[in-house]
């Protein structure tokens, strides 16, 4: 259990297409780096050091600032058992903790269902971005999802109360007559309501809230921001979840500009929203997974990098114990599995560190199984 007075708060950011870990932790110590990637390589001098093996990707200095203050630990070699190189499929074990059949209910819906059984929250849980994550859905958990925050709300063109009242009680029967015609549509039938509902109360956030920090423009700055203007505007809500344009870090080509891009704004991102809570005194109770499905094959393709398989995930966070844990994935062709880094640290038990040691829940019913813990918590 944490000490935070307050209750503790997820944040999970997914870096959606599968993140090349290689060029993002760089092992530039190690010869077989270069060997293997004649085209899309960082150079040595770039690197901003970890030590002498590895170090970050020179587009994220704001993380490396945050890694130096000791708020970020670096999981390396993530993964599972047989990983799949198929978006759907890896993001589906990701986020349902199931590598053997396909799940039915997400990890954070479970979480949502331990923390409010009796649904007295419709704003438990909030995604930002389109769609719902798979993390997210299971039957009888409401999450509202928001595109903008500052344009978001049901009907907000109405001004009178009672009208605007009896508006969303109409809209709302579009989901009565779903009722009975499987669990898809009776999830939607259940927690519809409850989503308008969170639309309606979410649209309020962003006149509670200034800041001196200014995000970036880019849609992951915009989606961090409205995370901590909720988190500002006290809903209660204990889960966050959003992701980067959707499979914008699939590099299959054109890779060292678009990787560049992708974590100049990221890490931006990533730091502002650090020194956003920070400056409303709202951190301690924070914390932030960054993931991704999977990593990159370890030898370039010519302009990118093709799926691959064990990768890193970050904790960021005010009361995270900073540092390395795991071990970065050996580049040896004789320890590599089919062309990729072999993974060394099951992502549930990443997953089950946060849920017992942050949350305070039992991890075993949620990621189907008992898994070792980590010390960043």
């Amino acid at each position: 259990m944490t000490s935070t007075k307050k209750d503790p708060v997820l944040v999970v950011l997914q870096l959606a297409g599968g993140n090349d870990a290689m060029n993002t932790i760089v092992p530039y110590g190690n010869p077989r780096y270069f060997d293997n990637r004649p085209n899309v390589v960082v150079p040595e001098d770039q690197v901003l050091p970890i030590n002498d093996q590895i170090g970050f990707n020179p587009s994220m200095g704001p993380i490396k600032r945050l890694f130096d203050e000791g708020h970020v630990a670096v999981i390396q070699g993530v993964g599972y058992p047989q990983g799949s190189r198929s978006h759907f499929r890896s993001m589906d074990i990701w986020h349902t903790c199931e590598p053997q059949k396909v799940g039915d209910e997400g990890w954070l819906g479970r979480v949502v269902r331990d923390l409010d059984p009796t649904q007295e929250n419709v704003l438990t849980a909030v995604n930002f971005g389109r769609g719902l994550p798979r993390a997210l859905v299971a039957p009888g958990v409401p999450v509202a999802s928001v595109g903008n925050l500052e344009t978001y709300g049901v009907l907000t063109g109405i001004d009178d109360v009672d009208q605007r009242l009896k508006a969303l009680d109409v809209f709302s029967k579009v989901y009565t007559p779903m009722i009975g015609q499987g669990p898809v549509n009776d999830y939607l039938a259940h927690t519809g309501l409850d989503a308008l509902k969170g639309a309606d109360i979410l649209s309020a956030a962003p006149k509670m809230y200034s800041s001196t920090v200014e995000y970036g423009g880019d849609d992951v700055g915009q989606y961090m921001r409205n995370i901590v203007q909720t988190k500002l505007a006290g809903f209660g809500t204990r889960v966050f979840y959003t992701t980067a344009p959707y499979n914008s870090f699939d590099t299959h080509a054109g890779q060292m500009a678009n990787h560049t891009r992708l974590w100049t704004e990221t890490s931006r991102a990533v730091a502002d929203f650090y020194d956003d809570l920070q400056e409303h005194n709202a951190g301690e109770d924070v914390m932030l997974l960054v993931f991704t499905e999977f990593g990159r094959r370890v030898h370039d393709n010519g302009s990118g990098t093709d799926h691959g398989a064990g990768g890193h995930c970050f904790i960021i966070g005010e009361s995270v114990k900073g540092g390395l844990y795991g071990e970065y994935p050996s580049l040896d062709d004789d320890k590599l599995d089919e062309g990729d880094l072999q993974f060394n640290t099951d992502f549930r038990s990443v997953y089950s560190t946060i849920l017992e040691k942050w949350m305070g829940l039992d991890a075993k019913p949620i990621v189907n199984g008992a898994f070792e813990q980590l010390d960043f918590v």
